[in-house]
C-alpha cells in the first residue's frame, strides 16, 4: 500500500520547473440534447435487438420438461429465475447520467454520462459492450455454487416523486429474493442496495459470498499516454484513509469504504455504507502498445467478501459514474471522493484547493473564454508573486555592490588552506552591508510551490476539457500544428505550439540574465563549483527539456508558463530600469557598515566558533 502518489512524469515535470526556478535563483541572487427531460425504459420489444438500447425481450427460456429437469439439477431454487426468465434491460436516466440495466445478471450493461464526449467527438460511455462485470457469487445449502451474472432477474420500475426506482429481484418465489435495488435522482450518484428475503434457508452461510467487480476502462482523451500513466488510478478509502494503487499492482485491504476506477476526468465509484473486508483490488495497465491498444487503457477489478446479517444479505451501497470535479466530489460530504481529483499532494494540493480553484471559478463566473481566463489567472499569480521578485533583484543589486569586496577577500586569502578564513570574511562582509544570501535564495524557493501546483490544477481541471482557444482545440491535451509522419523519442508524433512559444520565452529570459549573472552571484571560491558554467548550460538544457516534456501535455500548462514568462521578463526588466536605483542600495550599504555590529546570536556564535574551530585544526595540520 502507498502512502502519496508519485509517477515518474510528475517528478520529471517538477524536477524540470524546480531547474528553471533554481536558474533563476542562482542568477537573481546572490452529447446529449440538453433539453433532453428525464425518461424511464421498460424494454419489452420481442421485435428488434440493439445493443446501445433496448434488447430483445424473448419467451421463457425453456418450457420442454426435460430442460427444466437439467436447469432444476443445476440451479436448484434458482432454476426458476431462468425457466420464467427474459432477455431484456431497463433504463434510468436523468439529465446528467443514463443506466440501462441488464435482467441478466441484474447489472449496469450501459452507463453514458450525458453533457460530454471522447476526444472523437463519440459519446462518453464508461459502460458498454460488455467491458464491465458486477457479480455475487454464492453457495446453497444443497451445495451449488452460483453466479448472479448467469441468473435473470425481474425488473419492477416506479417513480417516487423525482426518485426513478428499479427493483431488480433474482426470485425463488414470491417471498423469496435477492433484490438489486437502483435509486436515481437528479445526480451522477445512484443509490444500490443488495439485500435478500426469505433466503436465510438456501444461502449457505457457511460458504463465501463474493463481490466482483471488474471494469476495463475506455480510453476517452487526446493524449492516450497522459490520460493512461498520468492520471488513471486504481483509488480507495480504507480506515479513514484514501490511498491507492499504481498500474500492474494488486493489495488485500480492509474496513474498504469505497473504490474509484478513475480515468483522469471521469471515475466509476463503488460506495459502501458495511465496510468491506479481506478486499482483493487490482489495476493493469491494457496499453503495451500506443499504435496498437487505443480503446482500453487499464483493468480495473475488485474481489470481496460481503458478510450476512441473520442469514441475510443487507448492504446499502452507492454507484456513481460522472466527473471528476472537485467541487462535485467534496459536496458528498464524508466521502472523501474529492481526494481522487488530483491536486497534488501536501502544500501543493492546499494551495490548488484554497487559492487557485477560488480564482479560477471567481474568473469563470466572470467570462466563458477559458484561453483568457488562464491569461488573466496568471496576470493575477505574477502581480501576487512580482514582490518576490523585487526582493531577489534588491539582494541581486546588494550583492552587486559588495562584489568587489569579496573578489578582494579571495586576493587576500588563497588556496584552500585559508577556506575558513575567507569564508568568515567574506560574511562578515555581508553582514556588516546588510546583504543575507538567504534573501535571495527564499524570494525563488517560495514561488517553486505555486509553480508546482499550477503544475497539477490546469492538467487536471475538467472545466478546460474540450474548451478551444486560438488554435488549441482543447485545452485539456495538447495542441497541434503540424503531424510528423514519424515519430520522435520522447518527443511523439506531433508539433505543439504553445510548448515552443514557453521554451522561446524561457530561453529569453535566462538569455537576459547572464549579462548581469556575475554581478548577482559571489565570486567562485576554490574548491566549489563554478556555479556561472552550470547556469550557462541550463540556459540551453531548460528549454529544449520542456519543449519535449511539455510537447504531449495539457497546451493550458504551457500557456500558462509562456504567458508567465513573459510577465516575468516585462516585471524584471520594469524593477530593473525604474525600480531599482542603485546609486542609492550602494549608499545604504555604507550607511550599514557605518553602523555598530549587533550583539552576536545564540547560533551565530556557534556557527563562529564552529568555524574558528574548524580553522584552529586547519592550522594545526601545517
Amino acid at each position: 500500500m502507498e502512502q502519496k502518489k508519485f509517477d515518474v512524469n510528475s517528478f520529471i515535470g517538477m524536477i524540470l520547473i524546480g531547474g528553471i526556478l533554481l536558474y533563476w535563483m542562482y542568477s537573481s541572487q546572490p452529447e446529449v440534447d440538453p433539453n433532453a427531460t428525464t425518461s424511464t425504459e421498460q424494454v419489452i420489444d420481442s421485435t428488434k435487438t440493439n445493443t446501445n438500447s433496448s434488447t430483445t425481450t424473448i419467451t421463457p427460456l425453456v418450457n420442454d420438461s426435460l430442460k427444466q429437469v437439467n436447469l432444476q439439477n443445476q440451479l436448484g431454487s434458482f432454476a426458476s429465475s431462468v425457466i420464467n426468465g427474459s432477455e431484456g434491460t431497463t433504463t434510468i436516466e436523468n439529465d446528467k447520467l443514463l443506466l440501462r440495466i441488464d435482467n441478466k445478471g441484474g447489472q449496469i450493461v450501459e452507463a453514458l454520462i450525458k453533457g460530454y464526449k471522447t476526444f472523437d467527438s463519440l459519446p462518453l460511455h464508461m459502460i458498454k459492450d460488455n467491458n464491465a462485470s458486477f457479480n455475487i457469487n454464492f453457495g446453497t445449502t444443497d451445495n451449488r455454487i452460483l453466479n448472479t451474472k448467469d441468473l435473470f432477474f425481474e425488473p419492477s420500475i416506479t417513480k417516487n416523486g423525482n426518485t426513478q426506482v428499479l427493483s431488480m429481484k433474482l426470485k425463488v418465489s414470491e417471498n423469496q429474493f435477492l433484490e438489486y435495488r437502483y435509486e436515481m435522482t437528479d445526480d451522477y450518484m445512484v443509490n444500490f442496495a443488495v439485500r435478500s428475503q426469505g433466503l436465510s434457508n438456501i444461502i449457505n452461510s457457511s460458504n463465501p459470498i463474493n463481490l466482483d467487480w471488474t471494469l476495463k476502462g475506455y480510453r476517452h482523451e487526446k493524449s492516450l499516454r497522459t490520460e493512461n500513466t498520468m492520471y488513471s488510478y486504481f483509488y480507495f478509502k480504507a480506515e479513514d484513509e484514501v490511498d491507492y494503487i499504481n498500474a500492474d499492482n494488486n493489495d488485500i485491504i480492509n474496513d474498504v469504504d469505497w473504490v474509484s476506477y478513475k480515468q483522469h476526468f471521469f471515475s466509476s465509484i463503488l460506495l459502501t455504507d458495511k465496510p468491506f473486508s479481506n478486499a482483493a483490488i487490482a489495476s493493469q495497465d491494457l496499453v503495451k502498445d500506443e499504435k496498437i491498444d487505443s480503446v482500453f487503457t487499464k483493468k480495473y477489478s475488485l474481489q470481496t467478501s460481503l458478510e450476512l446479517s441473520n442469514g441475510e444479505l443487507n448492504y446499502n451501497m452507492k454507484w456513481f459514474y460522472g466527473p471528476s470535479n472537485y467541487k462535485r466530489l467534496k459536496a458528498y460530504e464524508g466521502t472523501d471522493l474529492e481526494e481522487t481529483a488530483d491536486l497534488g499532494w501536501g502544500i501543493f494540493g492546499t494551495i490548488n484547493r484554497w487559492i487557485f480553484i477560488p480564482i479560477f471559478g471567481m474568473l469563470e463566473g466572470f467570462m466563458g473564454n477559458y484561453g483568457l481566463i488562464i491569461i488573466l489567472m496568471t496576470i493575477v499569480v505574477r502581480i501576487i508573486m512580482s514582490p518576490l521578485v523585487y526582493k531577489s533583484y534588491v539582494s541581486s543589486a546588494k550583492m552587486k555592490v559588495i562584489r568587489p569586496e569579496l573578489n578582494a577577500l579571495n586576493e587576500k586569502y588563497p588556496g584552500k588552506e585559508n577556506a575558513m578564513k575567507r569564508q568568515q570574511e567574506t560574511m562578515a562582509v555581508q553582514r556588516k552591508a546588510g546583504v543575507s544570501m538567504l534573501s535571495g535564495c527564499i524570494p525563488a524557493l517560495l514561488q517553486m510551490p505555486v509553480f508546482f501546483a499550477l503544475f497539477k490544477f490546469f492538467p487536471s481541471n475538467i472545466a478546460l476539457r474540450g474548451e478551444s482557444f486560438l488554435w488549441a482545440d482543447d485545452l485539456s491535451s495538447y495542441d497541434t500544428i503540424f503531424n510528423l509522419p514519424f515519430t520522435i523519442p520522447f518527443y511523439g508524433n506531433h508539433v505543439s505550439l504553445f510548448p515552443i512559444l514557453a521554451s522561446i520565452a524561457i530561453f529569453f529570459y535566462m538569455k537576459m540574465n547572464q549579462s548581469q549573472q556575475m554581478n548577482m552571484q559571489a565570486p567562485t571560491q576554490e574548491g566549489m563549483p563554478d556555479m556561472s558554467k552550470m547556469m550557462k548550460y541550463m540556459i540551453y538544457f531548460s528549454p529544449i527539456m520542456m519543449l519535449f516534456f511539455f510537447n504531449n501535455y495539457a497546451s493550458s500548462l504551457s500557456l500558462y508558463y509562456f504567458i508567465s514568462n513573459l510577465l516575468t521578463i516585462t516585471i524584471m526588466l520594469v524593477i530593473k530600469n525604474y525600480v531599482i536605483d542603485e546609486d542609492k542600495i550602494h549608499a545604504q550599504i555604507e550607511e550599514n557598515k557605518k553602523r555598530p555590529e549587533k550583539k552576536k546570536s545564540k547560533f551565530r556564535q556557534r556557527l563562529d566558533d564552529a568555524m574558528k574551530q574548524a580553522q584552529d585544526q586547519q592550522g594545526k595540520k601545517k
